[in-house]
């Protein structure tokens, strides 16, 4: 009798199939257990903290490998590489996160595959996915603001590189999404900088992030995730509150380089 293959894998999978659904699964089971050991380091129910995989430069098949293995959350940011992987997982019940710069010529496409928008930066931008969403007749579209950590103040005389708005620019940019039809403000989010007061120095940076998101859900309850924390930092973001860590290289593996 032939043992059925495990979810994910078609019904006479290839060694190599198989061996890259065995790469998926220890590499997943070993942030599952680094995300528990830090809930549990930080007094944090495991279940406060959303893992979402940012499949980035990988195929398609590893996305069903993942999806079969228990993940519900895939992240990408680029658009050219998410809306046909996308489309190729379609069956599969996965929310899709888009972490990456958009330009407002990519919203129409970002809209027919994202539940969430990870980095909306700037009002232009809020417009421009009002407008989409409303146009397409689509559900609401989650969004959260990117915060750009490296400048030295709330007004921000200096700019980190990592892209996102400046401090002092999340307030407005909170109100405006709020009220932007067929908009839902979920939060903040944010990567660790690589220049200004906080480079190399991760905890200190979510800190921060998790005092702006405070003063965001002053404003605006509902807005309640928080986005923090990658492959190297998971453990400083969920000390810090995160509820949501975006993982790519440590579940997935060395990336290939982008093309």
């Amino acid at each position: 009798m032939t043992e059925n293959p495990p979810p994910g894998l078609p019904a006479d999978p290839t060694p190599g199939q198989r061996a890259r659904h065995g790469e998926l699964a220890a590499g997943l089971a070993a942030v599952e257990q680094r995300i528990a050991t830090a809930c549990a380091a930080a007094g944090r129910p495991r279940d406060e903290v959303t893992l979402v995989v940012v499949t980035k430069t990988y195929p398609a098949s590893d996305v069903r490998l993942l999806s079969g293995l228990g993940v519900t959350d895939v992240a990408e940011n680029r658009d050219q590489d998410a809306a046909p992987k996308a489309v190729e997982c379609r069956d599969l019940p996965l929310s899709w996160h888009f972490v990456g710069q958009l330009q407002t010529n990519k919203v129409r496409s970002v809209l027919g595959y994202a539940d969430r928008v990870h980095s909306v930066d700037r009002l232009r931008l809020v417009e421009a996915l009002s407008a989409g969403v409303l146009k397409t007749g689509r559900a609401a579209l989650g969004c959260l603001i990117q915060v750009d950590l490296g400048g030295d103040s709330d007004a921000g005389e200096f700019a980190g590189g990592r892209g996102g708005a400046l401090p002092g620019a999340v307030p407005e940019l909170a109100d405006a999404l709020e009220a932007a039809p067929g908009l839902r403000l979920d939060g903040v989010m944010a990567v660790a900088p690589l220049l200004g007061r906080f480079a190399g120095n991760p905890r200190a940076a979510f800190d921060r992030l998790a005092e702006i998101a405070s003063r965001v859900r002053e404003a605006h309850p509902a807005a309640t995730m928080v986005s923090a924390g990658m492959s190297g930092d998971l453990e400083q973001a969920i000390a810090a509150g995160a509820t949501h860590v975006r993982v790519g290289t440590a579940v997935l593996g060395a990336r290939p380089p982008l093309g």
